[in-house]
């Protein structure tokens, strides 16, 4: 401790401790520390080669059945983990395909409305009469015109113009 109280008092100017004074103080402090770290001998090492490939490893039959009950029990679970990541990504996959599926019945549905409307409107009978005088037609006279209805209800009603087929005998 002596030591140490002469190295503090050399290094001390007029009050003040000076930059170099604590540089070299630190110094003179690491040193004492380092020396009470190795003792009075230096460390040496020395680089010793074993060889090993004569030794023979003793079969261990219970360690070996451990390890085999082990293996079996990792591939167990594993294989479980597979087959419900497997059933988890297949029921994604589905509800993708389902609600591609709805959003392609919605389009469809879309545009069957449309094309309804279009043809409400295309086969609208005002637009039809419209198109007719356009063309050079004339408007039907009573008893040219003859609704489907009217002839499911009775079949024997007259009707403007009829195509007979002629028949032909048979060869036989």
């Amino acid at each position: 401790m002596a030591a140490a109280r002469v190295v503090i008092d050399t290094f001390r100017e007029g009050g003040q401790w000076s930059a170099e004074a604590v540089m070299d103080h630190n110094r003179w402090l690491f040193a004492a520390q380092q020396r009470a770290r190795r003792g009075p001998t230096p460390e040496v090492f020395f680089d010793k080669r074993l060889d090993n490939s004569r030794l023979v490893k003793a079969d261990d039959p219970v360690r070996k059945r451990e390890m085999r009950s082990f293996a079996v029990a990792a591939v167990f679970f594993f294989a479980l983990l597979m087959v419900y990541s497997w059933q988890h990504f297949g029921s994604i996959e589905y509800g993708y395909h389902i609600q591609a599926e709805k959003a392609q019945l919605q389009h469809l549905q879309d545009e069957n409305r449309q094309l309804g409307l279009t043809e409400a409107q295309l086969s609208g009978s005002e637009r039809i009469d419209h198109l007719a005088r356009q063309i050079g037609m004339q408007s039907p006279q009573p008893g040219q015109t003859v609704s489907s209805s009217m002839m499911d209800i009775n079949p024997n009603t007259p009707i403007l113009a009829s195509v007979t087929l002629p028949v032909v005998p048979s060869n036989r």
